[in-house]
């Protein structure tokens, strides 16, 4: 499948989207490099930029038949400090088999191997296979995760979808969500030298804090704890010299699990809020999931609000069954596990129900580090892995 000039290819594409800077918003360059690579290297058939910036290639197939998704998000968490890495971050420099620079394992590599396996695999069957093979380059996947990839669901409507995130070859079948949720105390000002005049949100806030930490969390035999964890701590006025706060916001994180909703998640947070305020008439309490608003590089705003479902399949299954057949085929010891973070199965899987799974090359705990890395041995692995999963999938 890998022939010498194809693992090369494969290896150039890898570093050309790296060579991109990415951040959040600002993926313009790194998606016309997709796209130009999918149309001019790899023989895509045609290629699509949403509105939200999204990169959407297609292979048809020589009959109608189904239709299969490969998701990478192409935006990159930023890199701070230059000066802290010992390679540069976006030279997709080549030292002792691996490839370095931001976004290798997190995902452009990925992304690479998905857009090398579908153009190989089409190539080899001389397009002879029933339906369509779609591989996009997703945008704004760290700040929103499964957001803009409703937009790619509700245009190609496909009926599998593969998460290409990191797995270290192992296939994944289910992930917690998350839930930003947002309390806030509304106080009441008054000078710090009399602030018996006052209702300070702060202090307010340090005892629903309190009272918040002691909930149970729900639990999952698979996926775990939802676990709820406090993340940042706002007052205002900010800096409250001399002034008694009057407003106080928290967030917290929540992973979600199977089967919980917006409303099931909010629900102990809001009956504790309420039973808090009847203790105390001075407390004004709400809560919220934190809304998201963000500028895409093609000018429109991608906005939602931060929940995002969680999603498990069966090992029996007959899509997972379908992809694990392929993976051993293509010589690919694969464990059947879940991811132990958020991604854009989310989209697919939590909300709009299409059968997902997950499989990539590297490490999980790679992304987003200081010398970031993916292995060229993994990142082949990886090209195969997802050209074994069409194999399976199209019976060939």
């Amino acid at each position: 499948m890998l022939s010498q000039t194809r693992e090369e290819k494969l290896i150039e594409l890898c570093q050309e989207l790296i060579r991109n800077p990415s951040v959040s918003g600002k993926e313009e360059k790194v998606a016309e490099a997709t796209k130009k690579a999918m149309l001019e290297e790899f023989g895509f058939d045609d290629v699509q930029i949403d509105k939200y910036g999204n990169v959407i290639g297609r292979i048809k197939g020589n009959k109608p038949g189904k239709s299969i998704l490969f998701d990478g998000h192409i935006d990159t968490v930023p890199v701070t400090d230059e000066s802290v890495w010992n390679y540069d971050p976006f030279g997709g420099d080549i030292i002792e088999g691996k490839i370095y620079g931001r976004g290798t394992s997190d995902m452009k590599g990925q992304t690479s191997a998905m857009i090398a396996a579908a153009s190989y695999f089409a190539e080899d069957v001389n397009k002879d296979f029933a339906g369509e093979i779609y591989v996009a380059g997703v945008v704004h996947e760290e700040l929103f995760e499964g957001i803009a990839a409703r937009e790619i669901s509700k245009n190609i409507k496909p009926d599998y979808v593969v998460i290409g995130e990191s797995s270290e070859l192992n296939l994944k079948i289910g992930q917690r969500g998350r839930g930003e949720i947002v309390v806030e105390i509304f106080g009441k000002p008054a000078h710090s030298a009399n602030p018996e005049k006052g209702i300070n949100s702060v202090v307010k806030m340090a005892k629903v804090i309190e009272r918040i930490e002691q909930l149970v969390p729900t639990e999952h035999p698979e996926l775990g704890k939802g676990i709820l964890c406090l993340t940042d701590i706002k007052s205002e006025p900010y800096p409250g010299a001399s002034v008694v706060p009057e407003y106080c916001r928290v967030t917290f994180d929540r992973r979600v699990l199977v089967g919980e909703t917006k409303e099931s998640v909010l629900a102990p947070i809001k009956e504790l809020l309420e039973e808090m305020m009847a203790e105390d008439p001075e407390l004004k309490a709400k809560v919220s999931y934190a809304i998201g608003r963000e500028t895409c590089y093609t000018g429109n705003i991608i906005e939602g609000e931060r929940f995002f479902p969680g999603w498990l399949y069966s090992e029996d299954d007959d899509f997972v069954q379908t992809a694990y057949r392929g993976l051993k085929e293509a010589g690919i010891d694969s464990k059947i596990t879940q991811y132990s973070f958020c991604t854009n199965g989310s989209h697919y899987a939590g909300e709009a129900g299409i059968q997902t799974i997950g499989f990539g090359p590297s490490k999980e705990n790679l992304a987003h580090t200081i010398d970031e890395y993916i292995e060229i041995e993994q990142l082949c692995l990886g090209a195969k892995g997802y050209y074994g999963i069409l194999k399976s999938v199209y019976n060939k």
